[in-house]
């Protein structure tokens, strides 16, 4: 009996994990691109850090009834660098760095999301050039806003993870360049038309 009587309670606690309801409403959200930013650090000569952005990014999340079907992807174009150093941008989409007449954009597709609350994790697969690797991404649900006059109601997320250069082919600069590029995702999308 008392075996039953477990079986019971952990079929019902996995069944009450399952219908957790989302903190955000179903369907096709898309990104505001005047409120979301995928910025960047490395490390230069060891010693210190240089940060940057890429100002040309496209992205969707799509959300299902269960958690289980949370859908994201993303696009990044990579000539759209910015580091605050023009020349610098410049060498670094170059042939010799980055290479962006190669590998013109990085992209991200979710396989699993996962979590409750605030605290979401986020695994993927992050493909630049012709490289793909997994890449997990530990995300911060900041909650949902109305935008004044607006379009609908916002959902807002910080999603931050890391990745090694060598493991995508960008082995240019040891030395100077760290090998581990930290990731910030700041993204705000907006929720679908009549939700």
């Amino acid at each position: 009996m008392t075996n039953d009587t477990t079986a019971t309670a952990s079929a019902t606690a996995t069944t009450d994990a399952v219908a957790a309801p989302l903190p955000v409403t179903p369907g096709q959200w898309e990104m505001d691109p005047f409120h979301s930013a995928v910025n960047f650090t490395i490390r230069h000569l060891g010693i210190a850090k240089v940060r940057g952005r890429f100002t040309g990014v496209r992205a969707e999340l799509f959300v299902g009834e269960r958690v289980e079907d949370v859908r994201v992807s993303a696009t990044v174009d990579l000539a759209t660098i910015d580091t605050g150093n023009a020349d610098r941008d410049a060498h670094v989409r170059a042939s010799d760095l980055l290479d962006v007449e190669k590998r013109p954009t990085m992209t991200y597709r979710s396989t699993r999301v996962s979590g409750e609350g605030e605290d979401w994790t986020m695994e993927g697969e992050l493909t630049i050039g012709d490289v793909t690797r997994p890449v997990t991404f530990a995300v911060e649900f900041g909650g949902l806003g109305a935008m004044p006059g607006g379009d609908g109601r916002h959902a807002g997320f910080e999603a931050t993870g890391e990745i090694r250069r060598s493991e995508f082919g960008l082995d240019f600069a040891p030395g100077l360049l760290g090998e581990v590029v930290k990731i910030q995702l700041d993204m705000q999308f907006v929720e679908p038309a009549g939700a």
